[in-house]
């Protein structure tokens, strides 16, 4: 107590300071080796200092020896056994991305976009059907249970492959969930709106009815037409062009996107909701 009684305002603050900073590092250090095999290692080495614990508490003669031998050369196991997560921090912090997480997120959303575009290319110029969902603040875990768990990491290739026309998973949705597919051939709640053209498609049906239920966006992919539709707060806007998809779909699925309604093409062209 008499540390706390003797401390000025400029020590409170340095400390504050100190606290803060040495957090913040123990955060980074945390997303680094997220995902990663070094979580693991970190489990067996609580495992051990429990161990550790125990033998001391109760004060196990034996198993507190063997403990004390396994920290002191445990050291120089830690720096062999976490070299390639030291190795990789350390060239994060050359490069200056170990405090950039915003710039990873940023990355990971780009590489999300960039890998969704090139299967809807595919797709479109080969007429095939296709509706994938985007997972926003609402949950979709109700409709990814209507379907086949993948859990996958994105890719254009397997987009594409999940379409393919006579494949066990090419109808239905496939719902995206934290940049991943979570699902496909899941059911998806159809509209209802009586407005909607009578031109409609199921699949064009179905990305209005999710985009009603929540804030999910959707795109179709026609197998009539071959045209793309981006479905979004119960509006549909047909044939959107490759510019105007990729900057919607930044707008909305990047991490600092306003939660708060924009104006968008969206009105501009409400009329534009049918499609073949």
């Amino acid at each position: 107590m008499e540390y706390f009684t003797d401390m000025t305002w400029g020590e409170t603050v340095k400390d504050i300071i100190d606290i803060l900073i040495v957090t913040y590092i123990v955060y980074h250090m945390i997303l680094l080796v997220r995902g990663t095999r070094a979580v693991q290692l970190l489990k067996g080495i609580f495992v051990l200092v429990v161990i550790w614990a125990l033998s001391t508490w109760f004060d196990l003669y034996t198993l507190k020896w063997l403990m004390n031998q396994i920290f002191t050369y445990g050291v120089f196991a830690i720096f062999i056994i976490f070299q390639p997560e030291l190795r990789r921090g350390l060239e994060q912090l050359g490069r200056g991305k170990l405090f950039g997480r915003m710039s990873d997120i940023d990355e990971e959303t780009n590489k999300l976009i960039s890998e969704t575009i090139k299967s809807v290319n595919y797709l479109s110029r080969r007429k095939i059907g296709a509706l994938i969902v985007f997972e926003r603040k609402t949950g979709l875990n109700e409709y990814v249970e209507s379907g086949i768990r993948m859990q996958s990491m994105i890719s254009s290739e397997l987009l594409i492959n999940i379409f393919i026309p006579n494949t066990p998973l090419h109808d239905g949705a496939v719902i995206v969930q934290n940049g991943q597919i979570a699902a496909a051939g899941c059911y998806l709640p159809l509209s209802e709106n009586p407005f909607i053209s009578k031109e409609l498609g199921t699949r064009h049906r179905a990305a209005i009815g999710i985009s009603e239920v929540g804030d999910a966006i959707s795109i179709v992919v026609s197998e009539e037409t071959g045209q793309v539709s981006l479905a979004l707060n119960g509006q549909v806007v047909r044939d959107i062009k490759e510019e105007s998809l990729i900057s919607k779909l930044y707008e909305e699925l990047r991490p600092a996107a306003s939660i708060k309604e924009k104006r968008s093409f969206f009105w501009k062209r409400k009329g534009k909701n049918s499609d073949g």
